[in-house]
C-alpha cells in the first residue's frame, strides 16, 4: 500500500461510488513494520497465528476521535508505530491505533484501511471489527448531523458488503463482549475506559439501520 503524503491535494485520491456511498481513500502508512506489529499484535493479545493481517469483520465499532479536525486526526492514525504520547496502551503494544475509516465533520467518507485489513481501535475485538472513526466529540466540536447521517450510510454499505456482520457497537460498549465467542483478548487487566461515540450517536444509527436484524449486544450480569 501507498506510505501517507501529507497534502490532500498531492496524493491522487479517487472517489469511489458504490449505490451512492461516496468514500475517499485516503490510505494510512502500512509498510513492512505495522504489517510485522500487526502481526504480533494478533499472536500476542489473541493467540492467533497467522501470516497475513487479514480479518473476517463480524462486527463495526463506532469511535469518535476527540481531535477537533480531520487532518490532526488523520495524523494520530497514520504513523505505524504509537506516539510516546500513548503511555496508557504502549505496553500492549507498540502498533499505532487505527481505523478502516474516517468521517470528517462535513460528513466525507475516507477509508483508511482496507475493510479486511486489521486496525487497533477497539480491545479484545479487532480480530473480527471494522472501525468508524468520527472527527471531533469534544464540548466544543460535537459530532455533527452529518457525520450520522454518513454514518448510516457506510453501516447499511458494510452490512451489503459483509452480510455477516452482525453487530453495530459504540466503542463504550466493547467491554459488554468479554466472555462472548468474539472476544479474544488474553490479558484480564487490559481495559481502558471509553465513552465515544455517545449513547445517541449510536442509538441513532441503530434506530436508522434497524431493517438489518442486528444482534442483541451481550448484557452484563
Amino acid at each position: 500500500m501507498l506510505k501517507f503524503i501529507p497534502f490532500i491535494s498531492l496524493i491522487g485520491l479517487f472517489l469511489i461510488s458504490c449505490n451512492s456511498m461516496k468514500i475517499i481513500d485516503k490510505p494510512i502508512t502500512f509498510d513492512d513494520e505495522r504489517k510485522q506489529l500487526t502481526l504480533e499484535y494478533m499472536s500476542k493479545r489473541y493467540g492467533i497465528e497467522k501470516s497475513t493481517t487479514s480479518i473476517s469483520p463480524k462486527m463495526i465499532v463506532v469511535h469518535w476521535t476527540a481531535i477537533p479536525d480531520f487532518e490532526q486526526s488523520y495524523n494520530a492514525f497514520k504513523d505505524s508505530r504509537l506516539p510516546n504520547s500513548r503511555v496508557d496502551i504502549t505496553s500492549a503494544s507498540a502498533l499505532n491505533v487505527s481505523s478502516q475509516f474516517l468521517v470528517d465533520q462535513d460528513g466525507t467518507v475516507y477509508r483508511l484501511l482496507p475493510e479486511t485489513t486489521m486496525a487497533r481501535h477497539v480491545i479484545g475485538l479487532n480480530h473480527c471489527a471494522i472501525g468508524i472513526e468520527n472527527v471531533g466529540g469534544t464540548a466544543d466540536k460535537p459530532l455533527t448531523k452529518k457525520q450520522l447521517k454518513s454514518n448510516v450510510k457506510l453501516v447499511k454499505f458494510l452490512k451489503k458488503q459483509f452480510p455477516e456482520i452482525d453487530y453495530v457497537i459504540g466503542h463504550y460498549e466493547y467491554t459488554l463482549f468479554e466472555g462472548h465467542p468474539l472476544w479474544l483478548e488474553k490479558d484480564q487487566k487490559y481495559r481502558t475506559e471509553k465513552t465515544d461515540p455517545g449513547k445517541d450517536f449510536i442509538d441513532n444509527i441503530r434506530k436508522s439501520t434497524t431493517s438489518l436484524s442486528w444482534e442483541t449486544i451481550p448484557v452484563k450480569n
